[in-house]
């Protein structure tokens, strides 16, 4: 049995025909640190979710970023020409239906558009989160493209 959250993340990717499975871990994925140290991969295995906000259009925009990488939101405002700001959490909770420190890649409560950092291509297997702060998920960057329907970008 997993979480009502993890699971809500398990039925998306099942939608996608993909054959990822959601685990719970018994310590926190909350951060990329903790997350690589908890499933024994590098940081920059870990797909971090950051959501941000058109200033103007208010829509939100999530990053989805190597866990060793900063994300530089100016080049990002440049990609959807408009300025950008980090999202607060009811924002995030409302626009992905997940709270920070579990907001997966899948499963949002609203479409939103998607970056994947190209540094994520690299890797054979990467981690992405489940919902929850202690759940996880692996993946190949390829599935992340096509479950997401992100557009890769450069992002530092």
């Amino acid at each position: 049995m997993i979480s009502p959250s993890a699971q809500k993340v398990q039925d998306a990717l099942n939608k996608f025909g993909v054959s990822c499975r959601v685990v719970e871990m018994p310590q926190s994925t909350r951060s990329a640190e903790d997350a690589a140290g908890a499933v024994g991969c590098q940081v920059g295995q870990i797909v971090k979710s950051l959501i941000f906000q058109g200033k103007q259009s208010h829509q939100a925009l999530m990053v989805a970023t190597s866990g060793a990488n900063r994300v530089n939101e100016k080049k990002i405002a440049a990609l959807i020409s408009e300025p950008l700001s980090k999202a607060d959490a009811d924002f995030v909770r409302q626009k992905t239906g997940f709270a920070i420190g579990g907001v997966p890649p899948v499963g949002h409560a609203q479409p939103i558009r998607i970056f994947i950092d190209e540094d994520l291509m690299q890797y054979d297997e990467i981690w992405a989160a489940a919902g929850t702060p202690r759940a996880v998920f692996k993946l190949t960057p390829d599935e992340l493209q096509r479950i997401t329907n992100g557009t890769v970008v450069r992002v530092k």
